[in-house]
């Protein structure tokens, strides 16, 4: 079952906000509580949270409905007064890629699902940026929400200038998980069953762990990343820290939207198929090109839009993708391909989370048996590797993020995160290559 573990010990919620004068993003999360929240997408709010006045927990492969259970049992009991939409309250959060727990470094403290109700939320919206304060528990009321949010008001209108960024923090030394020799033979593999039939898609993950010259600022590193990646997805989970263990962080800026739901009205995005940024204008074009017209790129993401399509179809009344293109990032080009839906019925986000999770990006086809060669060819954990992150409100609409481009830190350490899909003509190298360009998302922020 679901652990939902509040301030008391009983559910009663109250929520106020209010305007205040916008402090910068790095200085809200510098002053911030752990466990901290980050959420910041194109086309929404971005919002800071600062500790927790409950968090809800589950593991299993149940964990989805646990998850949902808890959230609405969480907002039945909520006294709220918003201010403005944005700054509504939303539990924040996200699961694991597998059903089952996770297990060993770095995800110790992370279980199979974790959601944060912040204490404090600073939402930065297109019509200013709002403070809200949240309690739950019998004793919490509105008289002394609202006297902490004066206090809070104060205290965030008052926080200093963080200054210019820090350098990133410069990387000591590194540890792959996979010898480029195992890599060769696990892709060799994966084609071999996928020539035979078991398979038409799998995709491969290495962990990279590095050791930094110094400990790293969340916020500073969080900053760049949307300096550099300003379309992409950025999130900050951290999980409650086991005894005797510093606080892990677990942060990224992905391409890649799972599922946005507003009303009936489903968002979502097939992303697959990857190439370089070229040195020049002229030679990032031309990448692009080859990118589009390349038959195993092509092969790769029409796989994943036909099975988001496919996942979809249940719940929907229509289902309409837009043209394929090429997305280009900083330092990679992507094919991308725009899906909506509407929904014949209204449904809860995590209905949607669970149904779409593992994409074909991120797992593979069959579902089943995809997930069972990674589970024996990977040499680690994926843990909430390329797993859903993202937020849930009281009415059940949400939007969730798969978490690419990731890392998770400690202290002075980190591992970071990628992998590719492997079809019928992938080779070995090609596609060891691939996994280093897709490592530079993190390691030019971490890099002197």
């Amino acid at each position: 079952m679901a652990s939902l573990r509040t301030d008391e010990a009983e559910t009663h919620l109250v929520s106020r906000s209010v305007p205040v004068s916008a402090p910068s993003f790095r200085a809200v999360l510098r002053a911030a509580d752990t466990p901290r929240t980050v959420w910041s997408a194109p086309d929404e709010a971005t919002v800071v949270g600062s500790g927790a006045a409950a968090t809800v927990t589950a593991d299993g492969p149940r964990r989805f409905d646990r998850i949902r259970e808890a959230a609405e049992d969480l907002f039945s009991s909520g006294d709220v007064h918003a201010g403005t939409e944005a700054a509504r309250p939303r539990l924040f959060g996200g699961f694991a890629f597998h059903a089952d727990s996770t297990d060993g470094s770095p995800w110790e403290d992370f279980p199979g699902a974790r959601f944060v109700f912040p204490r404090v939320q600073v939402t930065e919206a297109d019509n200013g940026t709002w403070l809200t304060v949240n309690a739950v528990g019998p004793d919490a009321d509105a008289d002394a929400v609202e006297e902490r949010l004066a206090e809070e008001r104060d205290r965030i209108e008052s926080l200093p200038d963080p200054g210019p960024l820090a350098d990133p923090p410069g990387v000591t030394a590194r540890r792959r998980t996979t010898a480029k020799s195992d890599w060769n033979a696990s892709v060799e593999a994966a084609v071999e069953r996928i020539r035979a039939g078991d398979l038409q898609k799998v995709v491969l993950a290495q962990a990279l762990a590095v050791d930094l010259a110094s400990e790293l600022s969340v916020p500073d590193v969080l900053e760049r990343l949307g300096d550099a990646y300003p379309d992409c997805y950025r999130f900050l989970v951290e999980p409650e820290p086991g005894a005797d263990r510093a606080q892990a962080s677990f942060f990224g800026a992905t391409p890649e939207r799972l599922v946005t739901l507003r009303g009936r009205t489903v968002e979502t995005d097939a992303l697959a198929g990857t190439t370089g940024r070229g040195e020049t204008p002229a030679e990032d074009e031309w990448l692009a090109r080859e990118l589009a017209a390349d038959e195993k790129n092509v092969h790769e993401h029409e796989l994943v839009a036909e099975t988001i399509r496919d996942q979809l179809a249940p719940f929907a009344s229509s289902v309409n993708a837009g043209d394929r293109r090429v997305k280009r990032l900083a330092t990679v080009q992507h094919l991308w391909t725009p899906i909506t839906a509407t929904l014949s019925t209204n449904e809860h986000v995590l209905s949607l989370v669970e149904a779409l999770h593992p994409t074909p990006a991120v797992g593979g086809l069959p579902p089943e048996r995809a997930l069972e060669t990674i589970r024996d060819t990977e040499p680690f954990d994926r843990g909430w590797y390329a797993s859903p992150v993202g937020w849930i409100d009281a009415a059940g609409y949400g939007s969730f993020a798969v978490a690419l481009r990731s890392a998770v830190s400690r202290d002075d350490t980190a591992t970071l995160f990628a992998g590719v899909g492997v079809v019928e003509d992938s080779d070995p190298d090609r596609e060891w290559d691939e996994v280093q360009l897709k490592y530079r998302a993190l390691l030019d922020e971490l890099e002197r």
